[in-house]
């Protein structure tokens, strides 16, 4: 597959509609740390970013060495999305019902819960090493990297706008972030279980 700029417009376009989850995520966690400095949200946008193109480039090696392992685990996605993202918003919105979120601004986002959210936003994308398993080595990289840098940026736009409104939303910010979580979770499992 030649790289031009066809590959380069299908692989942008590729990592927006990948990245929307990742994009909610990052808008729910902005509302529950609107005080997060610039290189957190670099952290977060790129711990996104990694997963996102980790998991294509996961899928395409499946493709072209353990398909027949890859098709068993492709059922669970949407379990282990819905599972994560639960467990997630589920800690936000217990910890902005007992109080945590109106002592002031929330503690910052673990990196186990960084990664878990990495993961459960990412976790779909293994699906598209199936659409890029004609690409060969260096072009699905590069549609992988694409995807990452795609992701990055609208995840730093998320977290901009999440902090923007969790100032104004206070308290209920956390409690919000949560619900954002767990509809996301349930968005993939149902796109998932119904596709």
């Amino acid at each position: 597959m030649e790289l031009n700029l066809f590959f380069v417009t299908n692989s942008v376009l590729l990592g927006v509609g990948l990245a929307m989850d990742a994009f909610s995520v990052s808008l729910a966690n902005g509302l529950g740390e609107p005080r997060m400095g610039l290189r957190r949200m670099c952290l977060i946008a790129g711990t996104y970013a990694f997963f996102q193109a980790l998991m294509p480039m996961t899928g395409w090696f499946c493709v072209h060495t353990i398909v027949e392992m890859f098709q068993k685990v492709t059922p669970f996605i949407p379990w282990i999305a819905l599972a994560l993202l639960v467990y997630i918003g589920g800690g936000m919105i217990r910890e902005g019902l007992t109080g945590g979120a109106n002592d002031g601004p929330r503690t910052a986002l673990s990196g186990r819960a960084l990664l878990l959210q990495g993961v459960a936003t990412s976790i779909d994308a293994l699906s598209v090493g199936f659409t890029i398993a004609k690409y060969h080595t260096a072009a699905a990289l590069a549609c992988s990297l694409i995807v990452a840098g795609v992701t990055f940026i609208i995840c730093m736009i998320g977290l901009a706008l999440g902090k923007r409104f969790g100032l104004h939303l206070a308290g209920r910010a956390l409690i919000l972030g949560g619900v954002i979580l767990i509809a996301i979770g349930l968005e993939i499992f149902v796109n998932g279980v119904l596709r």
